[in-house]
């Protein structure tokens, strides 16, 4: 019993303790990728499919809705890229990259006005996605800014 105490104690020190932290960090980390992977091979199949199935069967009028669904599509596989692409630069320095998040974002932001249906939206919901980006387009120039002068 007493080993058992000590042992506990041990594994409860500051420093052991953080210790299993990261390398539970890790662990979900690693998991959280496989899993991106398999997202992002799935997205690329639903968009092959969706090109091989709307562009070549669908009439000619009706063109430029699919393209703004094979746009939007396109961009959710571009996000998935980028969502791996943090996961990863975690796993790489053990460090967010706030610059990668922030872009990450813009590229969400833009998929959902890429995508968005101005027939369906109300004035209110294309303000706040103006705000969303001019917010994100801040937060990027600040970021970029302070990550050039540290390198200098």
């Amino acid at each position: 019993m007493k080993k058992l105490l000590q042992r506990i104690r041990a594994a409860t020190k500051d420093e052991n303790f953080m210790h299993m932290i990261e390398n539970l960090e890790v662990i979900v980390s690693k998991v959280l990728s496989i899993f991106m992977v398999v997202v992002i091979l799935v997205a690329i199949t639903d968009l092959a499919i969706f090109i091989v199935k709307e562009l070549f069967t669908a009439p000619y009028a009706k063109f430029n809705t699919t393209i703004f669904k094979t746009f939007g599509l396109f961009l959710n596989v571009l996000i998935a890229l980028e969502i791996l692409e943090n996961i990863t630069a975690y796993l790489r320095k053990h460090v967010f990259h706030v610059e990668l998040v922030i872009v990450t974002s813009l590229i969400a932001v833009a998929r959902k006005i890429i995508i968005l249906d101005l027939e369906k939206v109300t004035g209110v919901d294309i303000i706040g996605l103006g705000i969303a980006i001019l917010a994100l387009s801040i937060s990027y120039l600040i970021i970029r800014s302070s990550n050039s002068s540290h390198s200098r």
